[in-house]
């Protein structure tokens, strides 16, 4: 058994993404541009609506999947190869743009908070021209399980001590775990020793091996079979896991390939309506 430790710290830079969308990008920024096979993550949150309401109208995407995850508030999907649905807070939307299509996401609500995450993750050169597809995954469809006194665990993608999450179109497998503490307690948690894995603390705070890890912090974790945190009360964290895909990776905005040729031929097809469905 091996213990992960922090690599490094990163904190999220303020900016506006899809129709002016108030958000922290916290992977895909020049601290951290990536982290093979993750390509973003955004943390939207808010109680303006203002800040929220223009959403993120229509826009395409190829080479990568979308996965969405709301904390409050709800969010309605809707994209060119006829997939529709409301995600709803502590639901999850797992969309594979595959070769492409054009999505929107849109807020379902004019009031009140909304809050979630938007993490991309990579595909590899086998299947970046795949078929686009698409899971809406209900709150009540997501596990949650008692890890230790006073910490859960809500399993959304891959296995955890057993469990499976709901979602089953990924390609990389990721694990894509919520962890929250309603006391102050230590946690032992079994992770894959090879694979990337970062913590973002969304509420409260947490130590990893004696380096604090406060809100809107995301750690960077070593190689190892375990993670070991010390949790403060009321703590929320995301732990997101995957193996690295090591191929090179050139990305135009919504378009993620392996060349630039690859990025030319999908402007190009995006530009002649190829991506309509």
């Amino acid at each position: 058994m091996s213990t992960k430790t922090v690599l490094s710290l990163h904190q999220g830079k303020p900016t506006q993404d899809g129709a002016g969308v108030s958000l922290t990008r916290i992977i895909g920024q020049p601290s951290l541009p990536r982290l093979d096979p993750f390509l973003m993550l955004d943390f939207f949150g808010s109680d303006n609506p203002g800040e929220y309401i223009a959403g993120f109208p229509p826009h395409p995407h190829r080479g990568f999947q979308t996965v969405t995850y709301m904390l409050a508030g709800k969010m309605r999907h809707r994209d060119t190869v006829g997939n529709e649905g409301v995600i709803e807070a502590g639901g999850i939307q797992w969309m594979n743009a595959g070769r492409g299509l054009i999505h929107e996401e849109m807020p379902e609500q004019e009031s009140g908070l909304l809050q979630g995450f938007q993490l991309w993750v990579n595909l590899p050169a086998k299947e970046k021209m795949s078929a686009p597809g698409y899971e809406d995954i209900h709150p009540d469809a997501v596990p949650d399980v008692a890890i230790g006194q006073q910490i859960r665990v809500k399993i959304l993608a891959g296995e955890f001590n057993g469990v499976s999450g709901p979602v089953k179109s990924h390609s990389v497998d990721p694990l894509f775990i919520d962890v929250q503490s309603a006391a102050e307690e230590e946690v032992m948690l079994p992770l894959a020793d090879e694979h990337n894995t970062f913590v973002y603390c969304y509420e409260g705070g947490l130590q990893i091996a004696e380096q604090p890890v406060s809100h809107g912090k995301l750690a960077v974790l070593s190689k190892g079979t375990e993670l070991t945190m010390s949790m403060q009360a009321g703590t929320k964290c995301i732990i997101v896991s995957g193996a690295p895909i090591q191929e090179p990776v050139v990305q135009y905005g919504p378009f993620v390939m392996n060349t630039e040729a690859e990025i030319h031929q999908a402007i190009k097809d995006y530009q002649n309506g190829r991506f309509a469905g």
